[in-house]
């Protein structure tokens, strides 16, 4: 029976497996470890469980010659074709040549290697050294080495995971001479190696964490299977080798030309053409085939060498997520966007909002709330309808429930999206904003004119909640103010809350400093959205303060950091981020600094070939690079990747959109109806906003007054002290939200309103008075 395909035959499920991905995935992890040196992890059956540590060889003549090639910096990778990965990595040594082709099999939850080595030293033997971790479990991980139904075997398992390895020559006999298992740092097969220069040891069993080894002939493929027990993985790895390599290489590249077919490339000098194919690659390899429409944020582990972190990036953030979505949809891949809207359909909330990140189940890993991850679903639904893409897809529930919870909990949010403090975001405004604006289109009634109402009012208020003047700062970077990176809530009713510390995490020390005093570049995307114009004088104020503080030149071109501050990176002397670090710059942010040059008519070409210089030698854009002078003992260099994750699946995406962007002439990803209603001109709005946990103590005259509540109530008012008592009903807007517009237009200067109010649900007071102020 064939496995069930995608829109572009590539496996939706293997047949017989549990969770299964289907292998078209692994193969590109494995890749990123081979071509840049560092730890493989790939996840079979689920991709967002890791099944291996990490998988490399040693050649080695067993006579106290070895080599490990994991530290053997000279070799080259080759695809197929950018689209595609079916990977050739070639290592050169003096004494030898070796390659190895890797390719996942098309209906089997299976990875297979051929191994070619090449020298006239008949002595030289590969050697394969497997680092399982069944389940990302190392407790209980059992490992051996042994014969199973008439064959050399290498396998593990942690129930309910198994892995397991074996070999094949090319006249088809099973290929592995010795094999070992060992515990890792005390009898595995480097240990074997460093301390006798050979092999010398042949264990069956080992339990923890486990190392497997065996010998190999100088040509053979092997099968890495993965299961529901050992038994299940080996079954898989041994039916796999009974097809022959290269039909298994061919039945790869045409799937995956089939999917590249769907994308438009734009018209980009190389080898820019071929970094945006990569990157549309990598975004589709980060996808699941049980999950459809599910993509982890990466399949690294920032700093995965000192980490202990089962997560890591292997986890689907529905920031990311859509960012890729909408990467893909504007580069013509909009199945696979529909794709992605399904997946946020049955993953959303009860009252509207998405996890943090979760699993690709959707259980919820972290549990914070960031509203940018609530509206981002909104713009993929708005975006695939202005292409005639829903396709029938239901979505008029979805953007009801997202945009009420933005309206009861915002314009704060509980996390920025770096995910470390709450307050007022520029970037999370922008999100919000054009959510509200965009989600209108597919509400009617009362419910479009309060999406539009909040929208408009939160636009209006930006620059009184997150602008500042006169700082420490503004003198020293020459400019008369700039937007902040992210300001306390209570600013929403206290006007002096900006000068309050604000902590900022991921620092050991200094780690407190005033929200006046801290700048990052979330603003540009009030620019890409359409929120405001390039050229408004704040705007190009913020530009130059970021540009002279978070802005460093690398030989590989600009980047730049997150925030002035920023603790998240290595430290100073490269030691690896443990909790606490030093802040480095993000090619993410390149690219957002290149749409914003492009909204200001530069050609954002620069800003493209600064983010493909800084990829790794596999082609993978890192989340971060180093920025400081070289450190050659921690292999790390001004402009190159450091040891956060790579790939960051956002960045491929960002450049992506920016490389379409270009050739459009205007951002891809900004909203039509945003840039509609307000053009880049920040909306006259004459009234304000009132809410339980968003109370303004002062209005100007002249500024009508709108209470928001979450049931139907009496309001209860007077002016002055309580004199011209009157009581006025608030109208059900829909949304969970009831609004009753006090006319407080008329009032002078220096006038109080005082307020309460009724429910009318159990007719029960609110129980509190509260007061607004006229101001002068």
């Amino acid at each position: 029976m064939d496995a069930p395909r995608d829109h572009h035959g590539l496996p939706t499920w293997a047949p017989g497996s549990k969770d299964a991905v289907g292998t078209s995935l692994g193969s590109s992890r494995l890749w990123f470890t081979l071509a840049e040196a560092i730890v493989t992890e790939v996840y079979y059956p689920r991709l967002d469980i890791p099944q291996i540590k990490d998988l490399g060889f040693i050649v080695a003549d067993d006579r106290g010659f070895w080599v490990e090639l994991r530290k053997h910096a000279d070799y080259t990778v080759a695809l197929e074709d950018d689209f595609i990965p079916a990977v050739t990595i070639t290592h050169r040594h003096e004494r030898f040549r070796l390659r190895l082709r890797v390719c996942p099999h098309q209906f089997r939850d299976a990875l297979l290697i051929d191994v070619a080595l090449e020298s006239e030293d008949e002595t030289l033997r590969p050697y394969v050294l497997l680092a399982p971790r069944p389940g990302g479990d190392t407790e209980r991980c059992i490992g051996e080495a042994l014969h199973d139904r008439g064959r050399h075997v290498l396998w593990a398992e942690a129930a309910p995971f198994g892995v397991a390895l074996a070999a094949r020559t090319p006249e088809g006999r099973d290929a592995f001479a010795r094999i070992s298992a060992g515990c890792v740092g005390a009898s595995d097969g480097w240990q074997d190696f460093n301390a006798n220069g050979r092999m010398t040891r042949e264990y069956d069993r080992a339990a923890g964490e486990v190392a497997l080894m065996g010998e190999l002939p100088r040509r053979t493929t092997l099968a890495l299977g993965f299961g529901a027990s050992k038994e299940s993985a080996a079954t898989l790895a041994a039916a796999a080798l009974a097809q022959d390599f290269e039909a298994i290489w061919r039945a790869q590249i045409e799937a995956w030309t089939r999917w590249a077919a769907t994308v438009n490339v734009p018209d980009l000098p190389e080898p820019l053409g071929a970094a945006f194919k990569r990157s549309a690659m990598v975004l589709k390899t980060h996808g699941d085939r049980s999950f459809l429409g599910a993509m982890v944020a990466s399949l690294a582990v920032p700093w995965g060498e000192t980490s202990t972190s089962r997560g890591g990036y292997h986890l689907v953030w529905p920031r990311d997520l859509v960012e890729s979505a909408g990467a893909l949809g504007a580069s013509g891949a909009c199945n696979d966007a529909r794709d992605v809207l399904r997946y946020l359909l049955a993953t959303q909330q009860a009252d509207g909002h998405w996890h943090q990140n979760q699993w690709l189940g959707g259980k919820p890993f972290w549990d914070g709330i960031q509203l940018d991850e609530t509206a981002f679903p909104v713009l993929l639904a708005g975006m695939l309808a202005d292409a005639d893409e829903l396709a029938g897809i239901p979505v008029t529930g979805m953007v009801r429930r997202a945009l009420a919870y933005l309206i009861a909990h915002g314009p704060g949010s509980a996390q920025d999206r770096w995910e470390e403090d709450a307050g007022i975001n520029c970037f999370t405004l922008a999100i919000m904003i054009a959510a509200l604006v965009e989600g209108a289109q597919f509400l009617d009634g009362a419910e479009r004119e309060l999406a539009l109402l909040v929208a408009d009012n939160w636009n209006a208020r930006i620059e009184h909640w997150n602008w500042v003047e006169d700082s420490s700062l503004t003198e020293r970077l020459g400019v008369p103010g700039y937007y902040l990176r992210i300001v306390p809530v209570e600013t929403l009713y206290r006007e002096d809350a900006k000068e309050e510390d604000l902590l900022i995490k991921n620092r050991s020390y200094d780690n407190l400093l005033p929200a006046e005093d801290q700048i990052a570049t979330d603003f540009l995307q009030l620019v890409r959205y359409g929120l405001r114009r390039a050229d408004d004088p704040k705007i190009v104020a913020s530009v130059r303060a970021v540009d002279k503080l978070l802005r460093t030149e690398t030989p590989n071109g600009p980047v730049w950091h997150r925030y002035n501050h920023d603790g998240y990176g290595e430290h100073k002397d490269g030691r690896p981020f443990d909790g606490t670090g030093h802040g480095r710059g993000w090619p993410l942010l390149t690219g957002e600094r290149g749409h914003y040059a492009l909204a200001a008519g530069e050609d954002p070409l620069p800003y493209l070939e600064a983010m493909a210089a800084m990829a790794g030698a596999g082609g993978m854009i890192p989340e971060q690079v180093w920025d400081a002078e070289a450190i050659p003992e921690r292999g790390l260099y001004p402009g190159r990747p450091s040891g956060s994750a790579m790939p960051l699946v956002w960045a491929h995406g960002e450049f992506i959109k920016l490389a379409v962007s270009r050739e459009r002439g205007e951002p891809c990803d900004r909203p039509a109806r945003v840039w509609e209603r307000y053009h880049g001109e920040r909306p006259a709005v004459d009234w304000r906003l009132w809410t339980l946990h968003f109370r303004p103590r002062r209005i100007a005259p002249g500024e009508g007054l709108r209470l928001l509540l979450s049931a139907s109530a009496t309001v209860h008012w007077g002016v002055n002290g309580w004199q011209k008592i009157r009581d006025t009903e608030t109208r059900d807007m829909g949304l969970g939200v009831h609004m009753a517009t006090l006319p407080t237009r008329r009032l002078p200067a220096g006038s109080t309103v005082e307020l309460t109010f009724r429910w009318r649900d159990g007719a029960k007071w609110q129980g509190e008075d509260y007061r607004v102020e006229i101001g002068t």
